[in-house]
């Protein structure tokens, strides 16, 4: 029997079956009415002003019905009341829907939809519907000419000769596929056909939809598509993995086979991009599956290769924070967090780490350092060793580096004073041991310090120290071949000679000193190395800054004084303006007065006879 008045809701127009009806005369022919609800046409035009794929398609095949029904004598018109923002925006929740059932029951027609819960619920009201099944092309899509076994990416660009990547990870070309450049025509249609075939159940997903890009994940195939403004023209780009391997075919050692087995739960795969990260990350979600663990993944898209044990999770009504709350529950032994990128998903990951959660996270790094450097600053640097504690960089599907993340408290390299000790962050080559990395906070900033270009730079001072104090002690052997030479800084030097010697090496108005110190380029500081005991006189030690300095009475300005830690002599000095002696506390006479009163030895300042 033919029906004469037909309602059509947004899911029909969108799977393109009203235009073949018209066109083959199946239940829709001479003298039938088509009514299409505004709330319909409003629902398709939002969807199209926000770039989304199904906007476009559906409005174009009201085009096409509008050319059908005036070639076939079928009257169209528009009607229903229009919706509200409210409306549009709770379409997903059945606003729509209904707003179109209203319009069927007043116009006494039939309603024809492709969406099963429509139909049901119409049926249950009495609406009289009609509920179209598709038979969808599912395979052999008109994308998969473009590609072979070798083929990892195919790029489609409107105004553009067909591209492709052919090769593998680390040895791939981009070359050119075809000869003719792809038309707006061509690309809609390979658009319309994925999107149709995207909607047949179990053979793919819409895993990412904005405004101008759409991502989908069908089959094996990650598909995204761009459109302006987002875009500067329509684009399509089709990847593939070419290459699926197990744990066993990246030859890792028995150490880290070891680790991976049981002691690494805060893992980070990291790697640019194309380098062969996510298939490491399917080898090792395939190694846990097989040593009886309980497996998930986080993704989006949802495109890893995994085994069927594995469920793949993408993010709950648009966050990952509120599936966590779900995963937990079905308390995986281990997840892979594939990609970490945004500041919302490194929290996510520490968050599930620091529940006890085994995590294997990817992230995009151009070095094996800069997967740590994007934890930093994100999280506080004491924390980082108790989410991370393997580094594995991943360049031209090979693994290039292992690092071993860890937390101890000492003194930094390059650094000598004992109370500058702090927490910092080791970061270890896995095979070998050693440190290759120092991380830790100086001051409000955290620094990370490379240790083979600290030692090296140690090495060269203490070779540059010796050679000073080489040209020193030359200098000085004219005066007194026993002289006792000490570098205090860069551009400090104390030298102890004998009593006699001090007046010479310093001279007139300390003339010869001044010249000495021209020569060498250093501040010299001359002191007497046996002085004989004078009148002891009072003080009062103290410490400012880098220096710990005796304060005595204004009578001894300008005076030496010998300065004795109990019986044993340190040094002697001159008094200054201010009363005072300042003693470098860095300095071998500056460490014998530390040791002295923290040993609770009397210290005792001698005016020199």
């Amino acid at each position: 029997m033919i029906r004469k008045k037909f309602v059509l809701d947004t899911s029909i127009i969108i799977d393109g079956e009203i235009s073949k009806m018209l066109e083959s005369g199946k239940y829709i022919d001479y003298g039938s009415e088509i009514v299409i609800p505004l709330a319909v046409l409003d629902e398709l035009q939002s969807q199209a002003s926000t770039n989304k794929e199904h906007g476009f398609i559906g409005l174009e095949e009201i085009k096409k019905i509008r050319q059908q029904c005036s070639e076939k004598n079928v009257s169209l018109r528009f009607e229903g009341q229009r919706p509200t923002m409210d409306d549009i925006r709770l379409a997903k929740h059945g606003r729509i829907d209904s707003i179109i059932k209203d319009v069927a029951v007043q116009e006494g027609a039939v309603l024809i939809t492709a969406d099963y819960v429509q139909a049901q619920v119409a049926e249950a009201q009495g609406i009289d519907s009609l509920h179209i099944t598709t038979e969808t092309k599912i395979a052999n899509l008109e994308f998969e000419k473009f590609f072979d076994e070798t083929t990892m990416s195919v790029h489609l660009k409107e105004g553009v000769v067909p591209m492709a990547k052919r090769g593998k990870p680390g040895s791939s070309e981009l070359v050119k596929i075809g000869e003719n450049t792809m038309t707006k025509n061509s690309l809609a249609n390979i658009i319309k056909e994925i999107s149709e075939a995207s909607r047949a159940n179990g053979h793919g997903n819409v895993e990412i939809s904005r405004s101008g890009a759409t991502v989908i994940q069908f089959g094996t195939f990650r598909i995204a598509i761009t459109r302006p403004p987002f875009s500067d023209g329509i684009e399509i780009t089709i990847v593939r993995p070419i290459v699926k391997l197990s744990l066993a075919d990246y030859h890792l050692s028995d150490k880290l086979m070891e680790r991976l087995s049981g002691k690494a739960e805060g893992v980070i795969i990291s790697g640019p991009p194309g380098s062969g990260k996510s298939t490491f990350a399917s080898s090792l979600a395939e190694f846990y599956v097989n040593h009886a663990k309980v497996v998930k993944t986080f993704e989006s898209p949802r495109d890893l290769q995994v085994p069927k044990e594995v469920t793949q999770y993408g993010p709950l009504e648009g966050s990952f924070e509120k599936a966590v709350d779900i995963l937990l529950l079905v308390r995986p032994d281990y997840t892979i967090f594939d990609e970490v990128r945004r500041a919302q998903d490194f929290e996510v990951f520490s968050d599930m780490r620091l529940a006890g959660v085994g995590m294997v996270g990817v992230v995009h790094a151009s070095s094996p350092l800069d997967s740590i450097q994007r934890f930093i600053g994100r999280l506080e640097l004491g924390m980082i060793p108790h989410i991370l504690d393997t580094i594995i960089f991943i360049k031209d599907g090979d693994i290039r580096k292992v690092y071993e993340v860890s937390l101890t408290v000492k003194v930094p390299a390059g650094m000598t004073e004992s109370d500058l000790s702090r927490p910092l962050v080791e970061v270890r080559d896995f095979e070998t041991a050693e440190i290759e990395y120092e991380i830790y906070t100086y001051g409000e900033e955290n620094v990370v310090v490379p240790i083979a270009q600290i030692s090296k730079a140690m090495q060269s001072d203490s070779n540059i120290k010796k050679l000073a104090e080489s040209k020193i002690k030359d200098t000085i052997r004219r005066f007194d071949p026993n002289a006792e030479i000490d570098i205090i800084s860069d551009n400090r030097v104390q030298v102890r000679v004998g009593k006699e010697v001090a007046p010479k090496i310093i001279g007139k108005g300390g003339s010869v000193v001044t010249e000495l110190e021209k020569v060498l380029g250093m501040k010299i500081d001359v002191d007497v190395k046996t002085p004989t005991l004078g009148t002891e006189i009072d003080f009062n030690i103290g410490e400012v800054g880098s220096s710990v300095t005796i304060l005595v009475n204004e009578q001894a300005i300008g005076k030496t004084v010998d300065i004795y830690n109990e019986d044993e002599f340190i040094c002697s000095s001159q008094i200054g303006k201010k009363a005072r002696i300042k003693i470098d506390k860095r300095s071998e006479n500056g460490r014998k007065m530390i040791n002295s009163i923290l040993a609770g030895r009397k210290l005792k300042v001698f005016l020199s006879k």
